[in-house]
């Protein structure tokens, strides 16, 4: 892991005004991240929303997931983060009608290295989605999902800094609580020293298997843990939401009726449950 300390220099937070940020972070790998940001992101398009992803782990699974190839990705958030094209340069619509996609390349990997010597290098990311966010066109977004790197890297902490609040997948299995609260230790320095509005959106338990006694385990720890930051709706183990990714389509699209697709969509409505309490709070 990189020293947050010496990623970190005190300025605003990128987060624009207009639309509502999550990161989705958590530096195990295997912890369905990027599954929940692709099909979260398709739920919450599919209640209404205008969603873009933004896919910010040089693996591009996300992108791999909406069915966009490779060759396709000519911009990708690479030339976003080295300040080479905006964010809408990148943009690709998905298969699912009110999604977007800002598509990652392995380039992505170089990244840190090439602005590492740049004062401005955490918030690269926070003032790409300020401008598009300045965008008032009837189709802006209102949802940005970011799906982080497996690590707590420059990258992630370029995402943390351009977020209203921070989405955490945990597996429900052995180790699920091993690195969270490095975790939180990483979103409290990035509150106080980047983006005071940074905070905590919820905890969201995958791979749930109600026939292992270890994962009703894993729940109740986690609950206890984290309290009422734990989503009520658990995403099971499900072959459906595996399969679903080989196709290039999101679960929703891929099988709708599936016990997966019912828990995101689940997932999407609660999350905009809290953000009505957020905003009347």
């Amino acid at each position: 892991m990189a020293d947050v300390n010496q990623l970190m220099e005190p300025s605003g937070s990128g987060v624009s005004g207009g639309i509502r940020v999550l990161a989705l972070a958590n530096q195990k790998g295997g912890v369905g991240k990027t599954t929940t940001a692709i099909n979260l992101g398709t739920a919450l398009a599919a209640i209404g929303e205008r969603v873009l992803i933004i896919d910010l782990d040089p693996q591009g699974n996300a992108s791999t997931g909406l069915g966009v190839d490779r060759k396709s990705r000519k911009i990708s958030t690479y030339d976003v983060m080295v300040g080479s094209a905006t964010l809408q340069d990148t943009l690709l619509e998905t298969a699912v009608p009110g999604l977007a996609v800002a598509p990652s390349t392995l380039d992505l990997l170089g990244v840190e290295l090439e602005i590492a010597a740049s004062k401005d290098r955490v918030h690269r990311l926070g003032r790409a989605i300020d401008v598009l966010g300045r965008d008032i066109r009837p189709n802006g977004f209102t949802y940005v999902l970011i799906d982080c790197p497996p690590s707590l890297n420059l990258l992630t902490i370029n995402a943390l800094t351009a977020s209203n609040a921070v989405l955490v997948p945990l597996q429900c299995e052995f180790f699920a609580l091993e690195g969270l609260s490095q975790l939180l230790r990483t979103v409290e320095q990035v509150r106080v020293s980047l983006n005071p509005g940074l905070g905590i959106h919820g905890i969201v338990l995958t791979m749930f298997d109600p026939r292992n006694n270890l994962s009703n385990q894993v729940v109740a720890d986690v609950r206890e843990f984290m309290g009422a930051k734990v989503y009520d709706t658990i995403i099971p183990r499900n072959v459906r939401v595996s399969e679903a990714p080989s196709h290039g389509k999101p679960v929703l699209l891929y099988d709708l009726k599936c016990a997966g697709s019912q828990a995101y969509l689940k997932l999407a409505s609660e999350i905009i449950q809290r953000e009505r309490a957020l905003r009347a709070a």
